[in-house]
């Protein structure tokens, strides 16, 4: 909407452009009359859409031709002044006044005009026989109003028909020769029908339609308004109503009806509501609101996000089998501007055996994106209508900021749920094969999905028997890191192949350079380790190595097995990134704790249970 109105009265002299502005703004009649008003402004405070307006005369004796043009280009909309006793000022609409306004405009960018038939109180007859046809003939013109500078008829109507041209504008969603809404209005209106079918019937019922009305117009309709709607369908359209619910075809009905009345506020009410800009475009605001990531924090999305998720989930999952086919994704998506999942979204998460995206791969994929690219993870919360059915002011509400790693450091504890491991080796070391096995895919799998194949996968893993997501990204490093920044992670995984002996030595001079001195935790891996070891071309052995530098000794790795997918290495991955303060005996340490005090927990129960047992039997 835009943030003032700018009303420009033209006309032929004499038909009393100025004096509807002194009534208006004296609310009374001038006795003298200048022959050109001050631009007046009205503050927002006092009009009913709360919006500045600016209310600009004009006066062919003060104003050069130059002048008014300008004039006429930084107006919003255009009142074309015309005496209802002076058939000439009627007739100077057509061959003057509109052609002057919009000549040469394409019709997406006419100006909308009114007509204004001032002094009405010297009027004997209506002048609408003789303006309706030139009505018909401009399509940019919203209305007419008869009115009168002297008796103050209409005048706060006029000046309310202006902004109202402006503010909620018809050319954008109605074509008076076609008799139908656009194309945009009706793609905007389809989105807004199917975020509001929340059970993806294909109608809105009772429920549904009263939790839109509250949500764009703060009210309810009472049970008998609800049936005068259905009503009104009903009789004027063949498929609008079905099982006592609103098809989308009586839904733009509705909407179409709302236009044609001149109450198209209405329409744009619920436009606006749900992101859309005088274009029918979604605003920069709904999409993209602020949110503010500290350095060192990350993002995660909380536990009501992933519960509204996976409402859509099964909104869509038309035949409950708890994966989305790819029409079932289609649907799901079609509330976007364009489909964002590429190809190789569907290798970046658990599919089933053909490919199609499993809740469980579903949700993980929204946890991606909400770690790594957190403003695009609201703009499609925005397409999805996450503000609408969760009541939330904005998607931000959807997004939980972590606290700085530095201070978890600092607590010897975190309460992220999402880490990300950066798998470094050099090519061939198996680093996607290790990827793909975090999903579940043996080699053969991996070898029939062909080259879509993405750096990046994520799962969930058990840590101390909560679920952690852990993001797993592939970095190949054949001599060094272009920059510092490509080793920042939450856990390095340095791979190297135990087949050839030059392997290590990449490894360990990453390690030396970028995580020696860091407080980045790191796991050495020894992959292929179903085939015989070489000799590693190093001063020390991989295994002295790391007792050198206090790290976990390698862990030995194969892709050749079944078990691969459930190797503990995933496990032990996550598990070092949530608790990157304790070294590797710590760490046993700490898990050994927490068993051993649950142990004792459970035992201690046991014992005083045998005691009350014992005491009812003496």
């Amino acid at each position: 909407m835009k943030g003032n109105v700018r009303i420009l009265l033209v006309g032929e002299p004499k038909v009393g452009k100025t004096s509807l502005i002194m009534s208006l703004v004296s609310e009374e009649f001038p006795e003298q009359v200048p022959a050109r008003a001050e631009e007046i402004t009205i503050p927002g405070d006092v009009t009913p859409e709360r919006i500045p307006t600016h209310i600009i005369d004009y006066s062919a004796s003060e104003q050069t031709e130059d002048e008014l043009q300008d004039e006429i280009n930084r107006a919003n909309v255009v009142c074309v002044v015309y005496d209802v006793n002076q058939e000439s000022t009627i007739e100077k609409i057509q061959s003057k006044w509109i052609p002057l306004v919009n000549g040469g405009c394409e019709r997406e960018n006419r100006i909308p005009v009114i007509l204004v038939g001032n002094k009405s109180d010297l009027q004997e007859t209506s002048s609408m026989e003789m303006i309706l046809p030139i009505m018909n003939q401009f399509t940019e013109i919203e209305t007419c109003v008869e009115c009168s500078a002297k008796n103050l008829k209409n005048i706060s109507e006029l000046f309310f028909y202006a902004q109202k041209a402006v503010l909620h504008p018809t050319a954008p969603l109605y074509s008076p020769e076609e008799k139908q809404l656009k194309p945009l209005c009706v793609q905007a209106l389809t989105r807004i029908f199917n975020i509001s079918d929340q059970d993806n019937d294909g109608i809105l019922n009772d429920v549904e339609m009263n939790f839109f009305q509250k949500y764009c117009f703060r009210n309810p309709l009472s049970a008998q308004a609800l049936e005068d709607v259905k009503t009104v369908v009903w009789k004027n359209t063949t498929d609008g109503i079905r099982d006592d619910g609103l098809t989308l075809n009586g839904f733009l009905f509705l909407n179409t009806l709302f236009v044609q009345r001149g109450r198209h506020e209405t329409t744009w009410t619920v436009l606006r509501k749900f992101g859309y800009d005088d274009n029918l475009e979604m605003t920069d605001d709904y999409l993209h609101p602020p949110l503010r990531v500290l350095y060192h924090c990350t993002t995660e999305l909380n536990q009501r996000t992933y519960l509204f998720l996976q409402r859509v989930f099964e909104k869509y999952d038309a035949d409950n089998d708890g994966v989305l086919s790819p029409i079932e994704l289609k649907n799901l998506f079609s509330v976007f501007p364009y489909f964002p999942w590429g190809p190789e979204a569907f290798n970046t998460v658990c599919t089933d055996e053909r490919g199609w995206v499993t809740l469980h791969g579903y949700l993980c994929h929204w946890t991606f994106t909400a770690y790594l690219d957190v403003h695009r993870c609201i703009e499609y919360l925005g397409y999805l209508g996450y503000t609408t059915i969760m009541e939330q002011e904005s998607q931000t509400a959807a997004i939980t900021v972590t606290r700085a790693k530095k201070l978890d450091l600092e607590k010897g504890q975190t309460q992220r749920n999402v880490f990300l491991c950066k798998v470094i080796g050099p090519k061939g070391t198996g680093k996607t094969a290790f990827l793909q096995a975090f999903l579940g895919r043996s080699l053969q799998m991996q070898s029939e999905m062909g080259a879509d194949l993405c750096d990046f996968t994520i799962n969930t893993v058990q840590v101390n028997s909560q679920d952690k997501y852990l993001i797993l990204h592939e970095v190949d490093v054949d001599c060094e890191f272009l920059k510092a920044s490509n080793a920042t992670c939450d856990v390095a995984c340095l791979m190297y192949d135990i087949t050839d002996a030059k392997s290590f030595n990449y490894c360990a001079s990453i390690y030396k350079e970028h995580y020696m001195e860091s407080r980045i935790p790191c796991v050495f891996v020894a992959s292929k380790a179903d085939l015989p070891e070489q000799k590693q071309e190093h001063g020390i052995t991989p295994l002295q190595f790391c007792y050198k530098h206090r790290l976990p000794p390698p862990f030995h790795f194969s892709c050749c097995n079944d078990s691969a997918a459930s190797s503990p290495i995933y496990s032990r991955l996550a598990l070092v990134a949530s608790f990157p303060h304790l070294n590797d005996a710590e760490l046993s340490t700490s898990s050994l704790c927490l068993r051993v005090t649950l142990g004792a927990a459970v035992t201690a129960l046991l014992a005083f249970a045998l005691y009350r047992a014992l005491a009812r039997h003496k």
